[in-house]
């Protein structure tokens, strides 16, 4: 493991267990077995740091959302299986976005907020080509529905982690839910 991945790995770690802010370049340096000043070669601060962890798991994220089948049910299968993979494998990524990404500032902030709505937007793309009719509204509900189901696997208790085939479970209930699309919006009354 190269320099670089080595301090990514360490501030994984430390950022999961006292948060962005609870932690410091020199206890970095030490959970990477170098020093604080020497982390400065690498990087300019925790912040480029957060930046860069952020910025490789979107690049893994977005790479699964590039449609390569004619057929779109594929494309979002494999989008859907990727992601399901991605959350039960590297939920440490997940879980570091979802309690850090507030504390990313300028300037890699700007361009990762962007790189976030294309990603999102590729989502969209991939549901539109699969349920054509769904609406603007309705995709980016359905879009945001599946990505916060997937992704709170970095909350489930560790028994739930550990059943045989999770992956393969989870990426059943949602075949199911998305099935219901092409069905109209059942109204609701309230009594």
């Amino acid at each position: 493991m190269g320099r670089e991945q080595t301090i990514l790995s360490a501030a994984t770690g430390a950022f999961a267990e006292k948060g962005f802010h609870g932690v410091s370049m020199d206890e970095l340096g030490r959970r990477a077995g170098l020093s604080g000043p020497a982390l400065y070669r690498s990087f300019s601060g925790k912040d480029e740091i957060l930046a860069t962890l952020l910025n490789e798991a979107l690049d893994e994220l977005m790479t699964a959302t590039i449609s390569i089948h004619e057929d779109p049910a594929l494309d979002l299968d494999r989008a859907l299986r990727h992601h399901i993979h991605f959350s039960a494998t590297k939920g440490h990524l997940v879980g570091l976005y979802q309690r850090e990404v507030r504390s990313l500032s300028d300037p890699w902030k700007r361009p990762f907020d962007r790189r976030q709505r294309q990603y999102i937007e590729k989502w969209e793309f991939l549901f539109q080509r699969c349920y054509p009719g769904l609406g603007q509204d309705r995709t980016a509900q359905s879009v945001q529905s599946v990505l916060g189901a997937i992704f709170s696997m970095t909350s489930w208790p560790g028994r739930t982690l550990r059943g045989a085939a999770v992956e393969d479970h989870l990426f059943s209930l949602l075949q199911g839910a998305l099935s219901t699309l092409e069905q109209p919006i059942p109204s609701v009354t309230t009594g």
